[in-house]
């Protein structure tokens, strides 16, 4: 039963939004404490990780929902790869970076749109949430998401294995 539903929630994120793209800049500057990146990615500060950034607004409510998994499992999805080919073009390190580019000391986040235009990092991020719940170490989670996207997706991200 569980393994439909995480079949349901990758089949509708992929259906929304299949692959990465480049973000349209104009009209995407939201506040003072947002930037673009190199690649086009918008980065937005918010004072804490509760807080969702402005970017989101008027998002799809699955798209949301990914940043929202993406933000209560930060450390986890650290050991987590994110298979779309955005370490090469974005220079994340883990699946988190997808919506996470940093946590700064005082607790506040500083939030990217690259998972706002990319199925599989939305994917991979709800996969792994759901895993959690149901109560996988970090270790089989990466396991299970690393078979699952050997082939035919971006080479992955050069995320460490987890002890």
């Amino acid at each position: 039963m569980k393994r439909k539903s995480w079949l349901a929630i990758s089949l509708m994120t992929a259906a929304l939004l299949t692959g990465c793209g480049n973000a349209d800049q104009a009209g995407q500057e939201h506040a003072n404490h947002s930037q673009h990146a190199p690649n086009g990615d918008l980065q937005e500060m918010t004072a804490s990780a509760e807080q969702l950034p402005k970017f989101l607004d008027n998002q799809d409510p699955v798209i949301v929902a990914s940043y929202k998994a993406a933000a209560a499992n930060r450390e986890l999805l650290k050991s987590i790869p994110c298979y779309c080919g955005c370490g090469e073009s974005a220079g994340h390190q883990h699946n988190g970076n997808c919506f996470i580019k940093e946590e700064l000391p005082d607790g506040s986040i500083v939030w990217d749109d690259h998972g706002t235009r990319c199925g599989v990092c939305m994917e991979i991020a709800v996969i792994s949430s759901k895993l959690k719940e149901a109560g996988k170490t970090t270790k089989e989670i990466r396991d299970y998401i690393d078979n699952a996207y050997k082939e035919g997706y971006g080479k992955p991200t050069p995320t460490p294995m987890p002890s």
